[in-house]
């Protein structure tokens, strides 16, 4: 493309929900209310499994991990996107695009890893019980977060780097709620096939293979359940892992409708497809962060238990 066509982008306009004003500020209070809902629960998960000693353990570790990831994912992008929905401001930075887009793109990937990271856990407590304290050490465990976090953030300043390198021609109208990668990519005016194969085979390396860790985690887990002779074994096994279960479903059946369904060429159909697309992303976005605590604190005795201690600690003198 010839240079003197291109124009240089310092900003761009968050689209959102632009011509639904009431649907704005019922969404407003919806996501308000979910992001202090995500900052109570993970705040409080965190400081459980912290002061609680009995929640010293690999598997509320990595809880407190997710916890902390949450928080860390909706503040990069709820307080901007609530700011657009109540007064319209729907001008971002080019600098605060690249920042939403790394934190985005970070967290995202770290979450996969660590929700591969806690299946793995969970098939060495129930198959390998004998040999859990040796497999699934201290050492061990802290390493894999480290590892999970570092690798993530790696992917992140790659696509991030990639994506915002490209140049844009004028058109700074980004139709999504925060800068999404793809929606960032469609204002691009070059070539962005290196961009298409990187995210590839990062969602192979951060999206397929932690699934296959969790489908063969669970396979195991399923094979060794069905061998218990006691009932109340086979039950006490499955409750410790129907709440990790249910966040992976949430979490990846939400990525998959995002990106697996199939688009309309027409025109009209599009758009709908379009609005459908930025309503599932805040799904993703702010309520499956919310419902991570709630599942673990109601699915888990040992959470529940801490959580009335601090907080009989708290507030009893």
């Amino acid at each position: 493309m010839d240079k003197n066509n291109q124009t240089f982008v310092s900003e761009f306009l968050l689209l959102g929900l632009a011509g639904y004003p009431k649907t704005e500020i019922i969404y407003f209070v919806i996501v308000l209310v979910m992001y202090l809902v995500i900052l109570t629960g993970n705040g409080v998960l965190i400081i459980a499994s912290i002061f609680d000693s009995r929640l010293h353990t690999p598997m509320y570790f990595f809880l407190g991990n997710l916890s902390f990831l949450d928080i860390c994912y909706t503040t990069s992008s709820v307080p901007s996107t609530l700011v657009s929905l109540i007064s319209k401001k729907r001008n971002i930075s080019f600098s605060g695009c690249a920042v939403q887009m790394f934190f985005g793109f970070a967290m995202g990937s770290t979450e996969c890893l660590l929700l591969g990271m806690m299946a793995f856990d969970r098939y060495v407590a129930i198959c390998n019980p004998l040999r859990y304290s040796i497999i699934m050490s201290k050492e061990v465990y802290v390493l894999m977060a480290s590892a999970s976090w570092f690798s993530g953030s790696i992917n992140s300043v790659v696509q991030t780097s990639l994506a915002m390198r490209l140049p844009f021609c004028g058109n700074n109208v980004i139709n999504h709620f925060t800068c999404e990668v793809l929606a960032v990519l469609k204002l691009a005016c070059a070539d962005i096939s290196l961009n298409i194969i990187t995210m590839v085979v990062s969602n192979m390396a951060f999206l397929v293979l932690p699934l296959l860790v969790i489908f063969f985690s669970y396979l195991f887990i399923l094979h060794t359940i069905l061998r218990m002779n006691s009932a109340a074994g086979r039950r006490k096994a499955f409750s410790t892992c129907s709440a990790h279960l249910t966040v992976v479903i949430i979490f990846y059946g939400t990525i998959f409708s995002m990106y697996a369904k199939p688009k309309s060429q027409d025109l009209t159909g599009q758009d709908k497809f379009q609005t459908s697309d930025k309503i599932i992303s805040l799904f993703y976005g702010v309520v499956t962060p919310m419902l991570n605590p709630i599942i673990y604190s109601l699915r888990n005795k040992d959470v529940k238990a801490a959580v009335k201690y601090i907080l009989k600690q708290k507030y009893v003198p």
